[in-house]
């Protein structure tokens, strides 16, 4: 990996944590397995993925009305948990089986949480060269502390999440508010995320060096038909892996519109 960026355009890097530095797919694939085979006795195996793109892209709209602060993490939750009862033909979730339920699932996820491979030396290119980093999420700072530590990546800051300001991405105060608080200008500031729109896009509207980190496998199947040459002609950046993310930003924004 290159480590030292030569009159590079950026001071700082925000990061985003879910799928980006923790594989926090493979997290919810364990945890939904898990609920699958104690309440879900109706789905296979077979139906896992399906459950998986079920949960994570969010037919009820619950996990959008925590980021945009009308609801808590916990009633979201339950509200996702008796769609997908519903939709794969489990019981219904009442008050009492939500909470065997939920720590069910939520022990398995937490307990399932690993960072990708190319984190942590991402992270140190990122300081050798000098650049300041931090986090800006969509779930709770505490959360996301926890969830880092966990995974060996505690010494990254999170500065800003979904209980700082009351909201959370795509809202361009958020990302305003992570420059401001890792103390770059935000012009100077790149954001990289695993959501072409809710991260690398609404970073980019924001003022900052949008950064889409385009993991294979990861992105959710509702999103794998995104134009990668569209994302970089608007002005964001597109990788494959963290690796990469030093010559993107030794790029800067003329990276942003090079030929794939």
């Amino acid at each position: 990996m290159t480590t030292r960026l030569k009159e590079r355009p950026v001071d700082g890097v925000l990061f985003d944590v879910d799928d980006t530095l923790v594989d926090t797919r493979g997290a919810f694939a364990r945890a939904l397995d898990a609920v699958r085979e104690r309440y879900l006795p109706a789905a296979g195996p077979e139906r896992l993925d399906e459950m998986l793109h079920h949960w994570r892209s969010d037919p009820g709209g619950w996990y959008r009305r925590y980021t945009r602060g009308e609801t808590d993490h916990l009633t979201q939750r339950r509200h996702r948990a008796v769609l997908l009862h519903e939709t794969f033909g489990g019981e219904p979730v009442t008050e009492a089986l939500f909470e065997e339920w939920d720590e069910l699932f939520w022990s398995t996820f937490e307990d399932s949480w690993t960072p990708f491979d190319d984190a942590a030396p991402a992270l140190a290119a990122a300081r050798e060269a000098g650049l300041r980093v931090g986090v800006v999420t969509n779930a709770s700072v505490e959360l996301q502390e926890r969830k880092l530590a966990s995974v060996g990546l505690g010494e990254l800051p999170v500065l800003v999440g979904v209980d700082t300001l009351g909201f959370g991405k795509p809202d361009p105060r958020v990302f305003a508010e992570g420059a401001r608080k890792l103390g770059t200008d935000p012009a100077r500031t790149a954001y990289v995320g695993d959501e072409p729109a809710l991260d690398a896009a609404a970073a980019r509207d924001a003022g900052l060096l949008g950064v889409w980190l385009a993991r294979h496998g990861v992105r959710r199947r509702l999103h794998e038909t995104e134009d990668h040459d569209e994302l970089r002609a608007s002005g964001v950046v597109v990788i494959r892996g963290l690796a990469e993310l030093p010559a993107a930003l030794d790029g800067g924004r003329e990276q942003a519109s090079a030929p794939a």
